[in-house]
């Protein structure tokens, strides 16, 4: 009996042994099968681009989301930052670069305002206007001036104002309200900010490419500058200005690359290695023929976008090959005036207003000496 019993006892225990083991065996297969799941995750994710990138920053300070609905009645979620400087450490799936490299690519971005049918009648010249969301007196000025030609020499012309986000649902709320009321607006989900002007620039050019593809020219003009659309056009018109790979505007050579990091124009040299830049075009005011806008975007693919826009869209025409044009007059690309008041205004095609009220002062100075 006593033999029986111990029998039964180390029978017992090896059972218990047995179904120990099973236990502990079926933790470690689930815990290596959720690992493994998670590796597959995060090892997908590093590989595919980021579509919107402003819902994956990594901030440098503190962040909030705001819920907002825009015109379409979709609800957009904003994520809004108390510091604009972004790090992107997701990595893109083509030739294994850095995502924060791509980051101006507009692929990376998509339009929550949009004016897709802005270009059925077949513009001839688009002007396109970078501007921060909360400058309406600068729009105001733009579109009570040279921004209210819709014909210049029987040529029909359109503009158009690019912002990024706005800072806010109130904000954005207003911002829609202006988009119905003038219906020239463009918005595009990046952080609106002066470190953000080269997707800004890209962002407009993708709109070009896109959405109007069938105008002769475009321009790229900041929202402090006058033009005579009148002397702006009889350049484009001029049976020597060439029809394609055609840049110009107040032209830049041999520019020294910044390097002070105390300076906002710095741009390391992992971004820029070389020391200068190539010849490029002031971004105040550039005009050029409409294929550009798609070989651009194409060519910044492979382009790493540093903050100083203009340069920036040097850097990939160079890649194109394509230099950019002496105009026929130079000092018609005007920067500042030092006699504003003793210039003749109505030669110039650009030049730099100090105010929204100073566009209108010299738009009303050249309609009265007409």
């Amino acid at each position: 009996m006593v033999i029986r019993r111990m029998w039964k006892r180390c029978c017992l225990a090896q059972d218990r042994d047995l179904m120990c083991h099973i236990k502990t065996g079926f933790v470690l297969l689930v815990a290596l099968t959720l690992s493994l799941s998670i590796i597959y995750f995060f090892y997908n994710f590093s590989l595919n681009p980021v579509k919107d990138p402003h819902n994956w920053f990594n901030l440098l300070n503190q962040s909030y989301n705001v819920v907002t609905e825009g015109l379409s009645g979709k609800k957009f979620v904003w994520n809004f930052v108390s510091n604009q400087q972004i790090i992107q450490t997701t990595t893109a799936q083509k030739n294994n670069i850095s995502v924060h490299h791509h980051v101006a690519h507009p692929s990376n971005y998509h339009f929550i305002l949009d004016e897709p049918d802005k270009c059925s009648q077949n513009p001839f010249l688009v002007l396109m206007v970078p501007v921060a969301p909360h400058q309406v007196d600068a729009r105001n000025a733009i579109r009570s001036t040279w921004g209210t030609e819709s014909s210049v020499q029987g040529k029909a012309v359109l503009t158009l104002f690019l912002v990024g986000l706005t800072g806010g649902p109130e904000a954005q709320q207003q911002l829609e309200e202006e988009s119905r009321q003038h219906r020239d607006l463009v918005q595009s989900n990046f952080v609106d900010s002066y470190f953000n002007l080269t997707i800004k620039t890209m962002v407009i050019m993708d709109w070009l490419a896109t959405r109007c593809p069938q105008a002769n020219f475009s321009m790229k003009v900041d929202s402090d500058m006058y033009i005579n659309m009148e002397n702006l056009m009889s350049l484009l018109l001029a049976p020597n200005t060439p029809r394609q790979n055609y840049i110009t505007g107040f032209l830049m050579w041999n520019q020294n690359v910044i390097r002070d990091k105390k300076s906002k124009y710095y741009v390391s040299e992992e971004l820029y290695p070389e020391s200068k830049y190539p010849t490029y075009v002031l971004g105040v005011g550039y005009v050029f023929s409409n294929d550009l806008p798609k070989k651009v975007v194409e060519a910044s693919k492979d382009m790493k976008p540093f903050n100083i826009e203009d340069a920036y869209v040097g850097t990939c025409l160079k890649r194109l090959g394509i230099k950019p044009s002496r105009a026929p007059d130079p000092s018609q690309f005007r920067t500042y005036m030092k006699d504003s008041k003793g210039h003749d205004l109505s030669k110039v095609i650009t030049t730099i207003a100090r105010s929204p009220n100073q566009i209108i002062e010299f738009w009303q100075k050249v309609k009265r000496h007409k």
